[in-house]
């Protein structure tokens, strides 16, 4: 998608790229924390372009997965991504100065129950897991020793297991009651994920002014969320 050239910024404005969801949902206090209200709902308005009460400031709406590279080509100035996104990403051009505290949750590896997981990632052993976080598995299951066939998958992951696609899977986990509700178990926790600020490296330089008591806001608002 091209964004109309007629809505370019000027040099001074500011776009920060969000997604939908409970990222938006919980960096709307963060963002009014640096006194900036967002004045459309993006569940409810069709827009992928939204205005906030600074007119110097909008929001762009897009998939959690191109916010990194939205930012990394300055197409919006800064950003707001889930850790498991920016792995994936691998974070080129990009400053991530900011843990935000916010859209917890973990990486872990989950197969059907009764499952023996020991014995499948014995040294040398072959695995075949289903993910849509191809990188974070492979460098996982890498230093266990496993070999791994990645099955990328972009959703209703669970369900590989139960229909013989894959041995496991790496996914996102919350609560668990997905996997509880699909007699999956978590055998092995990878990491802890949250979201981050990002900003585009040449957007700090030339917008420094701009940027800077935003960023501390933010910060600062984060900070009591830890």
């Amino acid at each position: 998608m091209i964004l109309d050239q007629s809505l370019a910024d000027p040099a001074d404005r500011l776009t920060l790229a969000l997604s939908k969801g409970r990222i938006f949902e919980e960096t709307v206090p963060l963002l009014r924390a640096a006194g900036i209200e967002v004045t459309e709902d993006p569940e409810t308005s069709r827009k992928l372009i939204l205005e906030t009460n600074d007119p110097q400031v909008r929001v762009i709406i897009i998939r959690a997965s191109d916010v990194p590279t939205y930012v990394q080509y300055g197409a919006a100035d800064i950003g707001v991504a889930g850790k498991d996104v920016l792995l994936e990403h691998g974070g080129e051009g990009l400053y991530q100065p900011i843990d935000l505290n916010i859209a917890r949750c973990r990486m872990s590896v989950a197969v059907q129950n009764g499952f023996d997981y020991a014995s499948a990632v014995r040294q040398g052993a072959r695995l075949r897991v289903a993910t849509k976080y191809l990188k974070t598995a492979r460098e996982h299951f890498a230093t266990k020793g496993v070999h791994v066939d990645l099955i990328k998958l972009y959703g209703s992951m669970e369900l590989g297991p139960l229909v013989g696609l894959s041995d496991a899977i790496v996914d996102m986990v919350s609560t668990g009651s997905t996997l509880r509700a699909n007699n999956l178990i978590e055998v092995e926790h990878i990491m802890e994920i949250s979201a981050r600020l990002v900003v585009n490296q040449a957007a700090l330089k030339m917008k420094r002014a701009r940027l800077q008591p935003i960023l501390q806001a933010i910060e600062k608002a984060a900070a009591a969320l830890a």
